[in-house]
């Protein structure tokens, strides 16, 4: 394995597949990280030219933990050179280029991933489950803020940089596109660069959602909330890990007179196994270079959430104006 960028996030990478013991090489243009590298893992080889991993024949696989804009490029010289890839979310930057991603992984058979952290956490994964499963009862609204004060980014914007998270685990507990959606937003740093949003969602069977991010905000908040008619479930994930994840038995009657009465309930904790969700991720990855089975983040779903970004984009750029999809860009997931 190889790593090709060891930044902010790339550090995460590092630590995690020097700990699975399939780190090979890392390959970053700054000198003062490749020497970072070489301290604290001298067995760990080091270079500034990708064209050394491209060209070595003991490397398989590639992460690559570079900024966004440089995904695809990275991303196509790896898949040509024969290796399989993980590249960090967003893979690209357009729905056609991810596609771009797609067709040359399935030309070469290579194995194609796509760096969407959070649908490898545990909590995630057991909500998943309990949507899937009924204990939820039907779905009817699902909510996601991803809030913080910094880091402040220059090449992306807080749609592109945050929402993708929340976008993919929406997709995949409806199990479906969205037919319609409204995006809302402001720039107040940097007149070029978004760093607030929320996007309105509108699925099939009458759900609805909503994505809330920023990197203005006073306190650090990641909360993803699914309402459904049976129970309503809570992860939160600023929490401690007994209590990431909460069921609220919430129940709403309607008397004959059609008066709404609400029946709260205490919140029940939900016992999930505390395992890091980037370990979980790259243990994935090196399962399927080793089986040739197909990721779960794979290119497709990589691309589905490419294309709500593209369409929440559109939406912000013309003043938060609805966007319909209904068609065959929408509609359920296989």
């Amino acid at each position: 394995m190889a790593l090709v960028g060891c930044g902010a996030w790339g550090t995460n990478h590092l630590r995690v597949w020097r700990d699975l013991r399939a780190l090979r090489m890392v390959c970053d243009v700054d000198a003062s990280r490749r020497a970072a590298v070489r301290t604290r893992y001298p067995d760990v080889e080091t270079c500034s030219d990708v064209n050394e991993i491209l060209d070595h024949p003991g490397i398989q696989a590639i992460v690559i933990a570079t900024p966004a804009v440089t995904h695809v490029p990275l991303a196509l010289k790896a898949l040509a050179a024969g290796k399989d890839v993980l590249v960090e979310k967003p893979m690209a930057l357009t729905v056609s280029e991810g596609q771009r991603l797609v067709e040359a992984a399935q030309r070469r058979n290579r194995i194609l991933m796509v760096g969407h952290v959070m649908e490898y956490h545990p909590v995630v994964q057991k909500l998943q489950a309990l949507v899937r499963e009924g204990i939820l009862g039907r779905v009817r609204y699902i909510y996601a803020h991803r809030l913080n004060l910094g880091r402040v980014r220059v090449e992306e914007s807080a749609l592109w940089n945050f929402a993708p998270h929340d976008i993919a685990i929406m997709l995949r507990l409806v199990g479906a596109m969205p037919e319609a959606l409204a995006c809302y937003g402001g720039a107040y740093v940097n007149s070029a660069v978004v760093d607030v949003t929320i996007t309105c969602l509108r699925f099939h069977r009458g759900i609805y959602g909503h994505i809330f991010v920023s990197w203005l905000h006073p306190f650090k908040e990641h909360r993803f909330v699914v309402v459904g008619d049976r129970q309503m479930a809570v992860f939160d994930d600023t929490r401690p890990g007994p209590e990431k994840l909460v069921l609220f038995p919430h129940q709403v009657d309607v008397l004959a007179n059609r008066r709404p009465v609400v029946q709260k309930a205490e919140g029940r904790p939900v016992d999930v196994e505390a395992v890091e969700p980037l370990r979980l991720e790259c243990e994935h990855f090196l399962a399927c270079v080793l089986t040739r089975e197909r990721p779960l983040t794979d290119g497709a779903s990589g691309v589905n959430v490419l294309r709500v970004l593209e369409w929440s984009q559109d939406s912000l750029q013309s003043g938060g104006s609805p966007k319909e999809f209904i068609g065959e860009s929408s509609g359920l997931l296989l």
